[in-house]
């Protein structure tokens, strides 16, 4: 999620384009009330559904989510890839597990999910499958250890989708916490990436979007 509003636009363009974007269903709509209440950090409404017409428009049927905590994008990636589809998503938090699971269910998504339980980079190695789209949200100090660990995982022409990569405009100042800092490094190694072709949207907090080549 954003810092505020007009962390990234002007507040006027920001204001338009909150207005402009449809509510979700009763259920999303509750998974934002929780997340805001119990201040989860979940992606942004519009970064959520990128995510689902991404998914949807690669026909994607596997993803590797890094970072899953209540499940929001969980359900705009099952949404969007649709019947006979796998999320694959790594998450250590016993108590976000436990909601995340029950809003799934609620979606009637539980068979297009799979929770890998513990932290992405112990988890990461173990894993030996092929993925369309890698979605990734997690420790933003790792960011550039899960890219590593998820490319060779993703196949020629899949979708790498990274959140919150200008967080909240600070990673375009000259200092700034550790995790301003990994940012900023990680946005100039995915940019030019061998592998990739990538761009940094300013959509929500920023969005790193990038195909495999």
């Amino acid at each position: 999620m954003k810092a505020r509003l007009d962390a990234i636009l002007q507040r006027e363009q920001a204001e338009y384009l909150d207005r402009l974007m449809p509510q979700g269903d009763r259920l999303l709509t509750e998974m934002e009330a929780y997340a805001a209440k119990h201040s989860v950090p979940i992606a942004d409404r519009e970064v959520a559904t990128f995510i689902e017409i991404t998914a949807r428009a690669s026909g994607a049927k596997r993803a590797l989510e890094i970072g899953m905590a209540i499940g929001y994008s969980v359900v705009h990636l099952a949404r969007g890839m649709g019947e006979g589809s796998l999320v694959v998503t790594i998450e250590p938090n016993d108590e976000m597990i436990k909601a995340a699971t029950q809003y799934v269910e609620r979606a009637a998504l539980s068979d297009r999910l799979r929770i890998e339980r513990g932290k992405a980079l112990d988890v990461m190695p173990r894993l030996s499958e092929t993925f369309d789209l890698l979605f990734i949200d997690a420790v933003k100090e790792e960011y550039q250890q899960y890219l590593d660990l998820g490319l060779p995982m993703l196949r020629t022409g899949g979708v790498v989708i990274v959140d919150n990569l200008l967080w909240g405009g600070k990673v375009a100042g000259d200092n700034g916490d550790s995790s301003t800092v990994a940012l900023r490094a990680f946005n100039q190694y995915f940019i030019s990436h061998p592998q990739l072709r990538a761009v940094v949207l300013p959509v929500g907090d920023g969005l790193g979007y990038a195909v495999k080549l």
